[in-house]
């Protein structure tokens, strides 16, 4: 699987992988990523993995653009054991329809489904994060089942409240914050998915939601808001 890497500012190369967005080629992006931490090339400051490509963040005056970008060409060449990448499975609590599912009824339509059959579908996959982006710590997860997908609104709203669960066409998501927006909403997870210090996905995670009822969506919420929930996280 080939790279080209081009220069994006006077701060940044960007690594662009050959290949259709896939699982196989989110693999190779991961594997890129943990390379480039294991490398530690001096003056590289970040990198953000995105769906076909791995952007580098760098110091100009610690190394030259012409230095680097020869590293990120040969860094393509180093072998590395899959075994390195360590993925998670995260889950997510979700209230699905009532108040915080105003397109809940609009996917069913589209779909030919009864409601209950699409939360069914919706929660029934392991969904595989491809990026973060958009927002701060909103993850586009891969795996809808196309049963499912649903266009994006005609009309974005312009507000949506934070931790709303969406759709739009082979995508689904959640909104880490208040924000304007085009998907089509179909319920709320009372998880926060970042705050100052800390993100709760990561690149490379699986997400895997699970109904609750609004009583339990309100202890959760409770919990959450008192620092007494710790979130499912597992190895996979």
């Amino acid at each position: 699987m080939g790279i080209t890497a081009i220069a994006v500012g006077d701060s940044a190369i960007k690594v662009n992988f050959a290949g259709k967005v896939s699982y196989e080629l989110n693999a190779a992006i991961q594997m890129y990523s943990k390379k480039l931490e294991e490398a530690s090339i001096p003056g590289v400051v970040e990198w953000v993995p995105a769906f076909n490509s791995v952007t580098v963040y760098y110091q100009p005056k610690q190394v030259s653009f012409h230095i680097l970008i020869k590293k990120l060409y040969d860094l393509h060449e180093v072998p590395i054991s899959s075994e390195k990448i360590k993925s998670r499975i995260i889950q997510v609590p979700v209230l699905y329809g009532g108040e915080y599912a105003p397109d809940l009824q609009r996917v069913a339509e589209h779909s030919q489904l009864e409601i209950n059959e699409v939360i069914d579908i919706h929660q029934n996959q392991e969904y595989l994060i491809y990026m973060i982006g958009f927002l701060p710590g909103f993850p586009y997860l891969a795996g809808l089942d196309k049963r499912i997908a649903t266009p994006r609104l005609e009309e974005p709203r312009g507000k949506i409240y934070a931790g709303a669960v969406g759709i739009a066409n082979e995508q689904t998501g959640i909104y880490p914050v208040e924000s304007p927006g085009g998907w089509n909403i179909i319920g709320k997870t009372p998880l926060r998915l970042f705050d100052r210090t800390e993100f709760l996905f990561q690149t490379g995670d699986y997400v895997k939601f699970h109904r609750v009822n609004k009583d339990k969506f309100l202890e959760l919420e409770s919990q959450i808001k008192n620092n007494r929930f710790k979130v499912s996280i597992v190895e996979r």
